[in-house]
């Protein structure tokens, strides 16, 4: 007997189970998400437009003011403390200078004495070359980066420097020197070029340690060629405030 009665026919079939088309519709499921989502955020806007950006970039310089409000105050009451502090502790004297020592040393006292200033400025953004077969400047080249002040400030420790301010603030240890775009980002608070750096120490040391970093005369053969802002101001007296901020350490490990 025949057992073609008994086996399905091709039409009663059932179709192979393809776990691709399951991933499918898994995927346009997510895309139909993230669409409504993005729609959702927007709320029909240009979440790009110029509008965006600027109430962005006022957020910026808001939080900024806070910051600075906040760290001022916060000097105020630093002061305050440290003076009852010496008031009722029963220090001796020795010990007092100690601490001042330890203080200086810190950077949380304010520190006077000979030093001078480096000034760091943006070209003009139509600059074009100064020196015959030098390339036309890409953005990148006319604007002060990161490690150009980075290299002022490192140059300013190696020739011996007391203690070094960037803008209105003095640097300590934990002090770090970041640019987001064209702006400098420095213990919460948001600076634009031109970009002043200013150290209090032995003014002959400083200006040769300046001209012996090889990462500034990277830097000035682009003043050289596009006019990038480079500048030194001698003073005989400087006073640098004192460090405000916290100095409590998050994380550390010790130097091999």
């Amino acid at each position: 007997m025949s057992n073609s009665a008994d086996s399905p026919t091709p039409a009663s079939r059932r179709p192979a189970f393809r776990p691709v088309r399951l991933l499918t519709g898994a995927v346009f499921a997510l895309a139909g998400i993230i669409f409504w989502t993005s729609f959702n955020t927007a709320q029909g806007t240009d979440i790009r437009s110029d509008e965006s950006m600027l109430r962005l970039s006022d957020l910026i310089q808001e939080r900024s003011r806070k910051n600075g409000a906040l760290g001022e105050s916060a000097a105020r009451t630093r002061a305050d403390v440290d003076a009852l502090a010496r008031r009722d502790n029963g220090s001796t004297k020795a010990e007092q200078r100690k601490l001042e020592g330890l203080e200086k040393t810190a950077g949380t006292r304010g520190l006077s004495g000979p030093g001078l200033t480096v000034t760091l400025t943006d070209a003009p953004p139509n600059a074009t070359p100064q020196i015959p077969g030098v390339p036309d400047p890409q953005p990148n080249d006319l604007v002060i980066h990161q490690q150009d002040l980075q290299a002022v400030v490192n140059a300013l420790w190696q020739g011996g420097a007391k203690g070094i301010k960037v803008m209105d603030q003095r640097l300590i240890s934990t002090s770090a020197v970041r640019c987001v775009g064209n702006t400098l980002i420095l213990q919460g608070q948001v600076y634009s070029p031109p970009y002043k750096i200013t150290a209090v120490g032995d003014r002959e040391r400083l200006t040769t340690a300046l001209t012996a970093s090889p990462a500034i005369q990277n830097y000035r053969s682009y003043v050289e060629a596009y006019g990038l802002g480079w500048k030194v101001d001698q003073h005989d007296t400087v006073t640098l405030p004192g460090y405000s901020g916290t100095v409590d350490l998050h994380q550390a490990q010790p130097v091999p």
